[in-house]
């Protein structure tokens, strides 16, 4: 059996997405291993679920740094000494610069609580419900220098109900999200992945 695909997961907040990819990482044949977490502020709950898992962990702070230029080279700098295959943002809330998609790009995806090109931006969720779409979700996809805007890997449907608020829609898309966020770093990291143009081809 080939070696697992070394990720390194970025987080901002709870991290339940990462949960579930350690969770999910235990399985020896689910084919990736969280090597190291990075958040961008300290006192982050995701960074106890790597800490209890024995994972290597790091803070790289904007406010640490003269400018969001110096930021981004000392954050691609932390993240490529753990030589990862794959770079997760998991409730990252940073945007990256041009040195970080130089060293990782075509390998660092993000999960978006909307169905991309639809809402794209903070507010997914909020934006479907005030549109009156009856059909919200999530994204996977990989990061290019705009926002949201990258080739999609996968995409997952969520009814919205009549009786919908931001917070219960919002809920029911993040459940979706982490099973699809879950199944397709594993994929990605057994069978491998190309970019085609805008098209993902896995396998």
């Amino acid at each position: 059996m080939s070696s697992p695909q070394r990720v390194v997961v970025l987080i901002s907040g709870g991290g339940s997405n990462l949960a579930a990819l350690l969770a999910a990482a235990r399985d020896p044949v689910y084919g990736a291993e969280v090597v190291a977490v990075g958040a961008d502020r300290s006192g982050c709950a995701g960074l106890d679920h790597a800490a209890d898992a024995e994972i290597p962990t790091f803070v790289e702070r904007v406010g640490d740094h003269p400018d969001r230029e110096a930021w981004d080279r000392a954050l691609t700098v932390r993240v490529s000494e753990h030589a990862p295959d794959l770079v997760i943002s998991a409730g990252f809330l940073k945007l990256v610069g041009p040195h970080f998609l130089a060293a990782f790009g075509g390998r660092y995806l993000n999960t978006h609580n909307a169905l991309l090109p639809s809402f794209p931006g903070i507010h997914g969720p909020r934006d479907a419900l005030a549109y009156g779409v009856k059909v919200a979700g999530a994204t996977l996809f990989v990061v290019d220098d705009g926002v949201d805007t990258g080739a999609i890997i996968a995409q997952v449907a969520v009814p919205v109900l009549d009786d919908d608020t931001e917070k219960s829609l919002t809920t029911r898309i993040k459940v979706a999200e982490r099973a699809q966020l879950v199944e397709y770093v594993g994929r990605l990291a057994r069978e491998g992945w190309r970019l085609e143009g805008r098209r993902v081809i896995i396998g």
